[in-house]
């Protein structure tokens, strides 16, 4: 049905002594004597319109409509108090949707988790309102920066027979399921879709590295799947992954790239979403805005996981996880690093090869490789990334110091035989950074339906 956004008639002025058609849900409403006012939301904009229905001519009206009832509105746009209304009477109004006396979010007040209960409804809050309409932004800004960079959009399979990460945390694709009537698993796998084990990917780096050995530039951008048994506010089961791959880079390149990407989304959502971000800063985390005006405002530092190492014990601080060199880095390092070391956004640089994946580039020390995380303050690491192993012989070495089945690389060593070239990348979950952007504390309140250990509704 046509209809004019709620945004347009809150921000067009050319609006205003116009007639106009609304439609949304009733967030408030209140009856009196000679007027009654409905506040309406569509999801265009944080903001209700005001919609104040005229009685004079139907002084019994007493059918206001109930908060969750959908509506559609004709009427004349006005200038209120702070922003347009629309004035009616009540014959302008047409119910689309009743809403009975149990809908669940007449109170205000809900918490987060009370509203992950229904998350078919908590849309129509202001806090998810606000968050999926960043979100939104967020991934416009990413494939815009990417765009505007020459880089290729591709879609790498969900259904993979490699684990990218080779953590073996991958959820099982089958067609067959739970059976007796194999003797062996090698017969099982056989048997199946595929004709061997296939799952659902951790990763679309590995096939990005392909197609960037043909178009020079490319980014993925889809979801990832992580069979990991944890329940912390930062671990999803299934999320969504911006992955880069460069050819021709090297590991200052992958740093400078991270870094750009990084400011210009930020400074995106700024822009674009005053609204939201101030609403974010006035209810989840006071100075939000200056924190990241700050935090982009400042070229991110550089340091070596062995200079980190070497801060942190002589810090003087009492951690909870010991720090050695050749420890993997925690989140109370990551965030000591960035919050009382350096004060800002920080690369870690050329970690010991044993904690990080086969994949990357060996330095010349023999006991690094070419990675690099991104910590920033009050988070900890939000993108990793290495400079890629592109040497045959030396990937191959890696791979079978850790066992790894050649026989399911096939394809990828491919890549260091026919015209190989440095390249690297990194990988940046969607949803921490949505998180970092908002001041959310649960990655669970920034996705439409998460999905966690024991929860798929």
């Amino acid at each position: 049905m046509k209809h004019t956004d709620i945004k347009e008639v809150l921000t067009n002025k050319e609006l205003i002594g116009q007639e106009v058609t609304v439609c949304g849900w009733v967030r408030t409403s209140r009856n009196s004597k000679n007027v009654a006012f409905i506040e309406l939301n569509d999801g265009t904009s944080l903001k209700n319109v005001q919609i104040v229905v005229d009685k004079s001519g139907d002084p019994d009206y007493k059918d206001i409509p109930r908060v969750g009832t959908s509506l559609r509105v004709t009427g004349k746009a006005v200038e209120g108090r702070s922003a347009a209304e629309i004035g009616v009477t009540p014959a302008d109004i047409t119910v689309l949707g009743e809403c009975p006396q149990d809908y669940p979010l007449q109170k205000k007040g809900h918490t987060l988790e009370f509203l992950r209960t229904m998350p078919h409804l908590r849309g129509r809050t202001n806090t998810f309102n606000a968050v999926l309409r960043v979100r939104s932004v967020l991934a416009q800004a990413l494939h815009n920066y990417f765009r505007e960079r020459n880089y290729v959009y591709v879609n790498t399979p969900l259904i993979t027979g490699s684990d990218c990460e080779g953590a073996g945390e991958m959820f099982q694709v089958t067609t067959i399921g739970y059976s007796q009537d194999y003797k062996s698993e090698e017969e099982y796998y056989a048997a199946d879709f595929f004709g061997k084990r296939a799952g659902l990917s951790v990763s679309g780096q590995l096939e990005g590295e392909m197609a960037a050995m043909a178009m020079g530039k490319i980014y993925t951008f889809g979801p990832s799947f992580r069979a990991e048994n944890s329940n912390t506010p930062k671990h999803l089961a299934e999320f969504w992954h911006i992955e880069p791959e460069v050819a021709f880079a090297e590991l200052p390149d992958v740093i400078e790239i991270a870094e750009d990407m990084i400011k210009h989304v930020i400074r995106t959502v700024l822009d674009t979403c005053p609204d939201e971000m101030a609403f974010f800063d006035a209810h989840f985390e006071k100075g939000l805005i200056a924190r990241l005006e700050e935090l982009i405002s400042h070229d991110f530092g550089i340091v070596s996981y062995t200079e980190a190492i070497e801060l942190l014990k002589n810090s003087g601080e009492k951690f909870v996880y010991p720090v050695e060199w050749g420890c993997d880095l925690q989140t109370e390092h990551e965030r000591y690093i960035a919050e009382k070391v350096f004060k800002k956004a920080v690369f870690v640089t050329d970690y010991p090869k044993e904690i990080k994946s086969f994949y990357m580039k060996q330095n010349p020390d023999g006991k690094t490789v070419a990675a690099v995380d991104l910590l920033v303050p009050g988070v900890g690491e939000i993108i990793g990334g290495s400079e890629r192993e592109y040497d045959y012989d030396k990937l191959i070495t890696a791979m079978k110091e850790r066992n790894m089945n050649l026989d399911l690389y096939s394809d990828y060593l491919d890549l260091r035989k026919y015209g190989s070239v440095p390249h690297g990348g990194f990988g940046l979950g969607f949803e921490r950074l949505v998180m970092y952007v908002t001041g959310v504390q649960n990655i669970r309140d920034v996705i439409l339906f998460p999905r966690t250990v024991g929860s798929i509704r």
